[in-house]
């Protein structure tokens, strides 16, 4: 380390360290746009005084630590305060310099432990410019005065009514529904004109409209729709927004490739946010000190509902909710769920039943039987085909007691909604045919950037690989959309609702149909079922939930002249089937 020897007035001569000077600015959201504080401002003050301080002895300005927008309530949050600690310990810097206290400190007891353990421990200096001026090489004693300590409770004083001021302001915004979010949630985007507002997101609301409709009419599990996504190209919630050009960020986003996961399609399928409620206040920082945020009780979270547009029916979210409940595993290479998967229970100890196959035969058995104690209840095993025929019958019979059905299918349009469909295929693979086009251009020119040698070899090599890859995909994700889009363009997809359609009652049972119309199948040991059928008009529901994924035209929710009467009965005997 180069040390200097200086003769002073009193002809004593001393060693003198050079001075590695570390400049520490900090500027806090609250600061807003005050000029005075600005990082910029801030910068020039320091390397304006600088100089003054080291007129008689040499020294360099080894480094700048900025930590913009974050709170000086705290130590360990300021990244670059952190960088800033672990360079004097090793060295790196022996003088610290800030503009004054409440810039480097908003916490007295945070900075009563830096001035008065850690600058001695490390021997270095310490220097705040604005009063109290701080000199810790000239004047070491300085950090024990009173006028410090009153400046350091004064600074937190004001931390603690700016941040209540703060909580004051969110609470009041949060009890009337205003957003207060930095970033909206996927499906809608901030309100041009009023940052607290949501607007519907078109593009994203389609995506929202779809995993719901898939979930439920489609019995598509989580893992199938993330991969139904995945193979459209469509970016997952964080991609989405960073492709907007947002700075969001999260402590996964280093992680996140931009692909959706099961557990994505979970946490949105469970938002009551996309049929207006808004719920906000489910976590909280414990204090304007300690920022580590914990979880609030259900009763104190603020919910306001119709506080957005909504996106999904209130029927269709519940049916989704209702879903959740039930087990809807899938098996290896399987999207869709199972037929029964969550509604069979064992009648006795109301267990799950558990699925199985024998000689090509699926069966259905007792969970507790099976996996537990053969002691605790019996096998109530039942042929899947044979449990089919017997639900089917059931529904059957409920839906014949609905009235004038000829009359309301005569109001069904199905054309528009397949065309619906298509189009809206078309516009994404007419989307990523553009992608393609673009990765292509710049492949192309690629090639002659490198023989110009505006780029390396290497640099080449490595940009042609990455652009060949991202081409192959888009080709995949392309060729998957058509061959969605000629499927969509055959018809419905339900060959439930197809048939229904057809004959006025249902053929075959689909799991959407299921769902929407039974909560549970109860299976007794001498194979006789009991079905919980979950509906209080099981026609008017089938047209409500073709309708809801607009399969079928608005005017077919046009009620008969006398209201639909039907039985109080929760559960419909079915006799052992033979």
């Amino acid at each position: 380390m180069a040390r200097i020897r200086k003769a002073d007035a009193g002809g004593r001569r001393e060693h003198e360290m050079i001075w590695r000077v570390g400049k520490y600015i900090r500027l806090s959201r609250e600061d807003g746009n005050v000029i005075s504080e600005s990082v910029v401002n801030q910068n020039q003050i320091l390397s304006d005084e600088i100089p003054a301080f080291f007129a008689d002895t040499p020294y360099e300005v080894t480094d700048t630590y900025i930590d913009d927008g974050t709170s000086g309530t705290t130590d360990m949050e300021r990244q670059d305060f952190q960088r800033m600690v672990e360079d004097v310990k090793c060295g790196r810097i022996n003088c610290i310099i800030v503009k004054n206290l409440s810039r480097a400190f908003r916490n007295s007891a945070n900075q009563g432990r830096f001035l008065e353990e850690f600058i001695p421990l490390y021997n270095t200096r310490f220097i705040s410019l604005y009063q109290p001026r701080i000199d810790t090489f000239l004047d070491p004693e300085i950090v024990h005065s009173l006028e410090v300590g009153i400046t350091g409770f004064m600074n937190e004083q004001y931390a603690y009514k700016t941040s209540a001021d703060v909580r004051r302001t969110f609470r009041h915004k949060r009890e009337k529904g205003e957003f207060i979010g930095a970033f909206a949630p996927y499906g809608y985007a901030k309100d041009p004109d009023n940052k607290n507002a949501l607007v519907i997101d078109r593009d994203a609301a389609q995506v929202v409209r779809d995993i719901f409709s898939w979930f439920v009419s489609q019995g598509m599990s989580k893992a199938g729709i993330a991969r139904r996504l995945n193979g459209y190209g469509i970016p997952n919630p964080a991609a989405y927004k960073r492709s907007k050009g947002l700075r969001y960020r999260n402590p996964h986003c280093t992680h996140n490739d931009g692909l959706w996961s099961p557990s994505t399609v979970a946490r949105m399928l469970q938002n009551p946010l996309y049929i207006g409620v808004m719920r906000q206040g489910r976590q909280k920082v414990i204090s304007y000190k300690v920022h580590k945020r914990t979880s609030v009780p259900e009763k104190e979270w603020f919910i306001v509902e119709d506080a957005v547009p909504a996106i999904i029916d209130k029927d269709i979210f519940q049916a989704a909710q209702n879903l959740h409940r039930q087990d809807t595993r899938t098996a290896p290479g399987r999207q869709e769920v199972y037929l029964f998967s969550g509604l069979l229970r064992c009648a006795d100890c109301g267990k799950g039943m558990a699925r199985h196959t024998s000689r090509n035969l699926v069966y259905y058995q007792c969970r507790t039987n099976r996996d537990k104690s053969k002691a605790r209840c019996t096998r109530h095993s039942i042929r899947l085909d044979i449990l089919e025929k017997a639900v089917l019958a059931a529904v059957q019979t409920q839906i014949a007691f609905a009235d004038s059905i000829p009359e309301v299918i005569a109001g069904l349009d199905r054309a528009p909604a397949a065309q619906r469909e298509s189009q809206r295929l078309k516009g994404l693979s007419e989307q990523r045919a553009r992608e393609l086009e673009k990765t292509a251009e710049v492949l192309d020119g690629l090639y002659m950037d490198w023989k110009s040698g505006d780029i390396t070899r290497s640099q080449y090599r490595r940009m042609k690989v990455r652009l060949e890859e991202q081409a192959r995909r888009l080709q995949e994700t392309i060729a998957h959309i058509q061959s969605e889009r000629r499927a969509a363009s055959s018809g419905p997809d339900d060959p439930c609702l197809t048939a229904f359609l057809q004959y006025g009652n249902i053929q075959h049972l689909s799991r959407s149909l299921l769902t929407e119309l039974v909560s549970a199948v109860y299976v007794h040991e001498d194979k006789s079922i009991d079905i919980a059928f979950d509906f209080a008009d099981p026609y008017r529901r089938i047209v409500q939930q073709m309708v809801a994924y607009k399969r079928l035209s608005p005017l077919a929710l046009r009620a008969p002249q006398e209201p639909l009467a039907q039985p109080e009965q929760p559960a419909l005997p079915v006799p052992p089937a033979q």
